[in-house]
């Protein structure tokens, strides 16, 4: 049973470039603006996000990154590299399934973030791979943000000219998708 809050002090984002602020000033990307949004007296938010990162690099990256920072709750936004690559979905939902093992071996709560694919990959394969973050999410009882680009992806307004990613006017709305699941996850020291 997932409890109502969590005494967090160290927040860890461990993503690709929709989390590494990609083609715009790092200040701008959502989650510099969720520092913002913290007291930074009471949290420390480490962005250990990298442009093209995968599932397998994040197996690889991870446990250093656990060891060093210590983080209570990780926000995992990992996956669409693989998917854009075409690596077949039982390896994505077992990279998954690992990278969250390894997080919770290590005492801290999982946030994992969800992503849609374009639909050039087909319907089958897109569905297949944006119903994953609901399944591991459902398997290990973590919280989900259904889809990280909600009302942003479609808006060509708020995209880079690439067409995958968000540019810095989307950035707030990235963050207003995730603020109301970490900060369900948050519980004042006050």
């Amino acid at each position: 049973m997932i409890s109502t809050s969590l005494q967090a002090n160290t927040l860890l984002v461990f993503g690709d470039s929709l989390s590494a602020a990609y083609g715009i000033q790092p200040e701008q990307g959502w989650v510099a603006l969720m520092e913002q949004r913290l007291d930074a007296e009471e949290y420390t938010l480490i962005n250990a996000s990298v442009s093209g990162e995968t599932t397998d690099g994040g197996l690889t990256r991870l446990p250093a990154l656990l060891e060093r920072h210590q983080p209570d709750l990780v926000l995992l936004q990992l996956g669409a590299n693989d998917a854009l690559r075409g690596l077949p979905i039982a390896r994505i939902r077992d990279n998954l399934n690992a990278l969250v093992t390894t997080i919770q071996s290590s005492g801290a709560e999982v946030i994992i973030i969800g992503i849609r694919i374009p639909p050039n990959y087909g319907p089958q394969y897109t569905e297949a791979f944006f119903n994953l973050y609901a399944e591991v999410a459902d398997r290990f009882e973590l919280v989900r943000v259904p889809f990280l680009l909600e009302n942003v992806a479609l808006d060509w307004n708020l995209m880079q000219s690439d067409g995958l990613h968000p540019n810095a006017d989307a950035q707030p709305i990235i963050l207003d998708n995730v603020w109301p699941y970490v900060e369900s996850r948050l519980s004042s020291s006050k």
